[in-house]
């Protein structure tokens, strides 16, 4: 069994998810090193204080609505079995599973999902693409975390294929729209955190309060259909060309297991709002990369990106969402928006990197992309390592079908 550090699973992450095997029911497992470790076979030790039933569901709401001092308890019970060659996990060896004979299933029942738009590098290069370079963003945009309601619906997990998306396009120098398959698809380069506990209606989290509602992150691609989306996105915005499909990792980790990754933000000015006001870092050091493969390819890296870059962080969105009221539910999923870094090799779209289509991006096959083609499979991985301590996310990915 693989149970290194340098694994993305290792003993300090152990993330959540649903897996099955051929012919059995979908039930919960937490991944350690290339194993899964089948927690419906450890209901049956008895050894746990609480209804192990929630082990046997197909998705980890029931379990993430036990609350955290039921479910961080028993992360740390987990990690000190594993760690005892002698505990009540030894001598069992039916009850790990590689991960290589499972399926993986979507980890949560997503109730309600919201995007963002945090990066202040991405809403800075989109800004002068489509408005005025030298007034790039918005008047809003420092003073809240813009973001939209999308649609949870569309969610899939890792490995799940889609097809292009058709809608309706402006072509340019046109008069009038015609109706055709976008040709301008591209990746967006996310993570998102997951409701853990219900809130009231009419009551806000506040930023200090709002950890406490985070169950834990995946790794998210909210794939976009730029020529769609620019055609439609005025008054309302995004609509058709965002809500085909949005790509998440099956793995959920645990917010405690970023705490040693912890990091500060950047400095946000003009100075937020007193209910956007955090004490303490509330970044996180992630490191993040997207592989691109043509069909019957290699992959190329196009991108690696950091977590830590983003301007809004996930207590302010979070404080923002609920401060007029609106209430959240466990397995609710907030999405960060498009993670960019400083430079052109850090950006987290093909709009970027390409600059709006006018700069070819070259793979390592030779070949050249602006958007993304039938048959291309995009990857998104991560992970955050420090003193020895990695905790991976493992990787989010999916190829582009034709358009039916």
């Amino acid at each position: 069994m693989t149970t290194h550090n340098s694994a993305d699973f290792s003993i300090h992450n152990l993330p959540w998810g649903i897996f099955s095997l051929p012919g059995e029911s979908p039930r919960v497992g937490v991944a350690y090193g290339d194993q899964i470790l089948d927690m419906a076979a450890v209901a049956e030790l008895d050894l746990f204080d609480f209804d192990t039933s929630v082990f046997y569901e197909d998705h980890l709401n029931p379990f993430i609505a036990l609350g955290k001092q039921v479910t961080s308890r028993a992360r740390t019970q987990v990690q000190s079995w594993l760690r005892d060659e002698q505990g009540p996990l030894s001598n069992h060896d039916h009850l790990f599973i590689p991960q290589s004979e499972a399926t993986m299933h979507l980890p949560v029942r997503v109730g309600d999902y919201t995007d963002f738009y945090s990066s202040i590098e991405h809403a800075t290069n989109v800004g002068k693409l489509f408005r005025d370079p030298d007034n790039a963003l918005l008047p809003n945009w420092r003073h809240l975390p813009v973001g939209y309601h999308g649609r949870a619906s569309s969610i899939i997990v890792s490995g799940q294929n889609f097809h292009r998306p058709k809608g309706q396009v402006m072509p340019p120098n046109a008069t009038s729209p015609v109706f055709k398959a976008s040709t301008r698809l591209d990746f967006e380069l996310e993570m998102a955190f997951i409701i853990g506990k219900d809130s009231a209606l009419g009551e806000p989290i506040s930023t200090g309060e709002a950890p406490d509602y985070i169950f834990g992150m995946v790794l998210f691609n909210d794939w976009s259909a730029r020529d769609i989306q620019k055609w439609e996105y005025v008054p309302l915005g995004p609509f058709l060309g965002k809500n085909f499909a949005s790509s998440v990792s099956p793995w959920v980790v645990p917010l405690e297991a970023l705490e040693p990754f912890r990091v500060p933000g950047p400095r946000q000015e003009p100075v937020v709002l007193e209910y956007l006001r955090c004490n303490g870092p509330q970044n996180y050091d992630i490191q993040l990369e997207v592989g691109l493969r043509p069909d019957g390819g290699e992959e190329s890296v196009i991108s690696r990106s950091n977590f830590k870059y983003m301007y809004w962080n996930m207590p302010q969105q979070l404080a923002h969402h609920t401060v007029n009221g609106c209430d959240v539910r466990v397995g609710d999923m907030l999405a960060s928006g498009t993670i960019s870094g400083p430079h052109p090799g850090s950006y987290g779209s093909l709009l970027e990197i390409s600059e709006g289509g006018k700069k070819p991006l070259t793979l390592a096959d030779g070949s050249t992309r602006t958007f993304l083609e039938d048959h291309d499979t995009l990857t998104l991985r991560g992970y955050a390592e420090k003193d020895g301590i990695r905790v991976g996310f493992g990787a989010v990915t999916a190829t582009v079908l034709p358009a039916k």
